[in-house]
């Protein structure tokens, strides 16, 4: 009986053991990824400057070789004057947009020269 009783004590305790675990741990949320910080890119006054004089020459030039081969478009031409207004009123984000538009317009209208012509 001795022996009987020692297996139930040992029983009893691995029984007693096992319902005396640790309960549920709190684990720690994840913590959110940082956001990432987008920093706007400093652009100085007087780079800004250069740059929409910069475009507004090669904007220029582009006009003035689709005009030479009658292929200007009306919307370049528009845009090269805005170019030009702009520049003097030293908005030079505006200067920069038309000039780019500007240009990209009358190399459209050259590249129009490269296809036939419609009746």
């Amino acid at each position: 009986m001795l022996d009987s009783s020692r297996l139930c004590r040992v029983l009893l305790g691995v029984l007693a053991a096992s319902c005396a675990a640790p309960g549920p741990q709190a684990v720690p949320a994840p913590a959110a990824p940082p956001q990432p910080v987008s920093l706007a890119p400093v652009r100085d006054d007087a780079s800004a400057a250069e740059e929409a004089k910069a475009l507004l020459a090669q904007a220029e030039t582009d006009v003035q070789r689709a005009r030479a081969r009658r292929a200007l478009w009306l919307k370049a031409w528009e845009d090269l004057l805005a170019a030009r207004q702009a520049v003097a009123a030293k908005d030079h984000a505006l200067a920069i947009r038309h000039a780019k538009r500007a240009s990209e317009l009358a190399q459209l209208g050259l590249e129009q020269l490269a296809y036939p012509a419609v009746k």
